[in-house]
């Protein structure tokens, strides 16, 4: 059996090694002034504080993440290969859901206040179907670096060769193609 999550440390935190001497400044993420009087994002937007963007949380097993969901919106369908998200709804509604190793549905549509569980690992994903409302809501982690696989994008903008994506998705490779094509950045 395979695990994948933060390891223990065995100090108060974790410096970088350029640091020696640190104050509350290290502790302290400003990346997400950006959100204060913004206008709401175009497309689905997410704002993460995890290791990459926080070094103060190397060794603390969590992150974070803020999501914006502009009317009709989706998070496409993804993965956190290394944690569990815990999902605050805190403006709008959203549907949710995610598929167990068994191959079920669990799906719920959420209002303001709403927590919901992903469980670690498996494929989840959210969707603003309002056409008039966004929603925002905010995620934790129980890792400083959940990791996110993205299906569409690891399936379909990658170097897979279109004849195993037809043979895996039981259908044709013109079909992968045109698939391929509607994922490919806009120009």
């Amino acid at each position: 059996m395979a695990m994948a999550g933060d390891p223990d440390i065995l100090t108060d935190f974790v410096l970088p090694p350029n640091l020696t001497n640190v104050d509350g400044n290290f502790f302290t993420f400003t990346g997400m002034r950006v959100l204060i009087g913004a206008p709401l994002p175009p497309t689905f937007k997410v704002l993460k504080a995890s290791l990459a963007e926080f070094p103060a949380l190397n060794g603390q097993s969590v992150s974070y993440a803020v999501l914006l969901y502009p009317a009709g919106s989706v998070n496409p369908v993804h993965t956190h290969p290394r944690s569990a998200e815990l999902l605050f709804l805190a403006e709008g509604a959203l549907e949710v859901g995610f598929v167990d190793t068994t191959n079920k549905l669990f799906t719920q549509t959420l209002q303001s206040g709403d927590l919901f569980v992903f469980p670690k690992g498996l494929v989840h994903f959210q969707y603003n179907s309002d056409a008039k409302v966004p929603a925002l809501a905010i995620s934790a982690f129980g890792s400083a670096n959940a990791g996110t696989v993205s299906l569409p994008n690891t399936l379909f903008n990658t170097s897979i060769d279109d004849n195993v994506l037809a043979l895996s998705l039981k259908t044709d490779v013109a079909t992968i193609q045109k698939l391929k094509a509607g994922l490919a950045p806009k120009k």
